[in-house]
C-alpha cells in the first residue's frame, strides 16, 4: 500500500493527556478482571473500570483532543492512514450507489488511557467504535499484542481490525446500532448476547466486504498469505478461544462477538462476496434486525 493515499480523519493524541485523571487503584490486574467480567457478562469493560475505580458508570464528554500531526514516516501510523483511507473510498462508493452519504469516521490514535464519548478508553480493551463520537479508538501497541499474545501477526490482520472497527461505524450509519440497542433493552441477557454476536460477526463481514472491494477498485493487491493472516486473527479472537484460554471452559450463552468458527465463516463471506447484501447475520433477508428494514433499503 506504499503508494495509496492517507486519510485526513486521524488524530495523533499519544503525546496527549486529553484531560484525563489516572484512575487511582487501578492497575493490570483490575484491567484483566475487566476484561474477563467483560466477555462474560456482556458489560463493557470501561464500565468495570470506573465502577472498580469508585466512580460511577457514566460517559464522559472528553475535551477537544490536542492532535499533533500525524508521523506519515512512522510505519504504523502511515499503514493505518492509508487503511483508513481505503474505508472512506469504498464505504463512499457502496454509499453512493445505495444514494446515500458517507459520513467519515476518525480513528484517534493513543496511548495507554483516554476519554471518549462512551467512557474511558483503555488500551488493555482494545481497538473500539464509539458511537456516540463517531471515532474509531486505536492504541497501537494492540498490532503487537496481537503478534505475541494472540498469535494473530501480519499487516492485513492488523487491517481487518481496523476494518471491523469501521465496520460498526457502517452500522451505526445504517441505523443498526440503535435498532439494536432498541432490541436489547427488551430482551434476556441471553437474547441481548445473542444480538451482540450477529452485531460483531457482521461488522468482520464488512470487513472482508471492504477487503475484497478494495481489492477491485482501488489499485492496492493482497500478497500471499494475507488472507490467511486475516481468517487466523477472526480465529484467534473468537469467544470461545478466548474463554478457553482463559478459564479452561467455554460458557456459550455468554458469548458476546461470535465463536472462532463463526468469525472466520462471515469475514470470508465478505471477503469471498463484497457484497454488503451476503452480511445478513441476522436472517431477515436483509443487513439489519426487521425494525430497520425500512431504513437500510437493503
Amino acid at each position: 500500500m506504499n503508494d495509496q493515499d492517507e486519510s485526513r480523519n486521524v488524530d495523533d493524541v499519544r503525546g496527549s493527556s486529553g484531560g484525563f485523571r489516572p484512575v487511582h487503584g487501578v492497575g493490570l490486574g483490575t484491567i484483566v478482571i475487566a476484561l474477563v467480567a467483560g466477555w462474560f457478562f456482556n458489560v463493557s469493560p470501561l464500565q468495570i473500570l470506573s465502577l472498580l475505580s469508585g466512580g460511577a458508570p457514566t460517559s464522559q464528554t472528553p475535551p477537544a483532543p490536542q492532535s499533533t500531526p500525524t508521523d506519515t514516516n512512522e510505519p504504523q501510523v502511515k499503514f493505518v492512514s492509508q487503511v483508513l483511507r481505503s474505508t472512506e473510498v469504498v464505504w463512499g462508493d457502496v454509499f453512493q450507489g445505495m444514494g446515500r452519504s458517507y459520513q467519515d469516521p476518525r480513528l484517534r490514535l493513543y496511548r495507554d488511557s483516554y476519554p471518549t464519548a462512551c467512557g474511558l478508553g483503555q488500551a488493555a480493551a482494545g481497538p473500539f467504535y464509539c458511537p456516540q463520537d463517531r471515532i474509531v479508538y486505536l492504541d497501537l501497541g494492540f498490532f503487537d499484542l496481537m503478534t505475541r499474545q494472540l498469535g494473530a501477526p501480519g499487516q492485513f490482520a492488523h487491517a481487518y481490525v481496523i476494518g471491523h472497527e469501521v465496520g460498526h461505524h457502517v452500522q451505526n450509519l445504517l441505523g443498526i446500532l440503535d435498532s439494536v440497542d432498541a432490541l436489547r433493552s427488551r430482551s434476556s441477557e441471553a437474547e441481548s448476547n445473542a444480538l451482540s454476536v450477529k452485531l460483531e460477526l457482521q461488522a468482520d463481514c464488512f470487513a472482508g466486504v471492504w477487503a475484497t472491494r478494495a481489492q477491485k477498485e482501488r489499485g492496492w493487491r493482497f500478497e500471499q498469505g494475507d488472507v490467511e493472516t486475516a481468517v487466523n486473527a477472526a480465529a484467534q479472537i473468537g469467544d470461545d478461544t478466548l474463554q478457553r484460554k482463559s478459564r479452561g471452559t467455554v460458557v456459550p450463552e455468554s458469548f458476546t462477538h461470535g465463536t472462532s468458527e463463526q468469525r472466520v465463516s462471515w469475514l470470508k463471506k465478505g471477503l469471498d462476496t463484497g457484497d454488503l447484501k451476503a452480511c445478513d447475520t441476522f436472517g431477515t433477508g436483509h443487513v439489519g434486525p426487521a425494525n430497520v428494514m425500512g431504513t437500510t433499503n437493503l
